[in-house]
């Protein structure tokens, strides 16, 4: 393996390393090299440090596409925080000519809307999530193929949670909560995120709804743990408050995660609207 040009990225605090391979031939690499690659990138101690690598390429199904790998080196669907990582970075290298353009992910292809600010770089990223997915087969999960599951009552060990489960081009578990911070997250996260319920294994948040429009959300991530934050999960988080009657659905929802705060609309199409920022923290050359 010679020398990688990497770029990294943070949106919200959900950070990683993304590799250009538009621009740069070298970042390409045989396909049974990424998830060691993420594995060895995302070690704090003997790597960068990161929630896993992003992978930047060409799409023959939409304008770009994004290849996301978490730190234990499993293969994402999707990642919404990836995703405003991704569109900042292709708009600011002057890759897209115009301001929307669509990005390939392996949960699907989504289309992204940027805000420019005055220096002509991406501001703002508004991502179109597309629509929820809530039968069980889609998610997937156990269960009656073309049932939902909201607030089903589940058993983990000694305990049983209700869970509100849909996709949102990944698999999400919402427990709505009186206080977030109060869940042991580190405890049930990866109990949950390996039951035999979930066969591609799930991404678990805690919610608290403040209030109709105002909801705290924390997030496990399957292959990641615990994060700062999680775009898709913040989707899946509002679309499960809306399933049970929690939210004024017709104004946007403000989500406050550990790493900041995103803007959630549901669209008049069904489609959930997700804008927040991504930011850079630096570049440089992998060994």
């Amino acid at each position: 393996m010679g020398e990688l040009m990497f770029t990294k990225m943070q949106g919200l605090g959900n950070n990683y390393v993304v590799f250009d391979q538009l621009g740069h031939s070298a970042n390409i690499l045989p396909e049974n090299d990424y998830p060691e690659l993420a594995r060895r990138v995302s070690d704090m101690s003997f790597g960068i440090g990161s929630d896993g690598i992003i992978l930047i390429g060409a799409s023959e199904q939409a304008d770009f596409k994004m290849r996301i790998f978490n730190k234990d080196g499993s293969e994402a669907k999707n990642c919404g925080n990836g995703l405003r990582c991704v569109a900042k970075f292709l708009y600011d290298n002057q890759y897209p000519k115009d301001p929307r353009f669509s990005i390939e992910t392996l949960g699907g292809v989504v289309t992204v809307d940027v805000t420019v600010n005055h220096h002509n770089q991406a501001a703002y990223v508004t991502v179109d999530m597309g629509k929820p997915r809530l039968a069980k087969k889609m998610i997937p999960m156990q269960g009656d193929p073309d049932e939902t599951a909201v607030k089903e009552v589940y058993t983990f060990g000694d305990k049983s949670y209700q869970l509100t489960c849909l996709s949102m081009g990944n698999p999400h578990a919402i427990i709505f909560v009186d206080d977030v911070d109060k869940v042991p997250l580190e405890t049930i996260g990866p109990i949950i995120e390996h039951s035999s319920l979930f066969p591609e294994r799930v991404n678990i948040g805690v919610v608290h709804v403040k209030n109709q429009q105002e909801i705290n959300y924390r997030v496990w991530e399957r292959g990641s743990g615990i994060t700062m934050a999680c775009g898709t999960g913040a989707c899946a988080s509002v679309a499960a408050a809306a399933l049970n009657n929690l939210l004024n659905t017709t104004q946007p929802t403000l989500v406050h995660l550990p790493g900041g705060d995103l803007t959630i609309e549901l669209a008049d199409n069904g489609h959930i609207l997700m804008q927040g920022k991504a930011c850079y923290i630096c570049h440089g050359e992998l060994a």
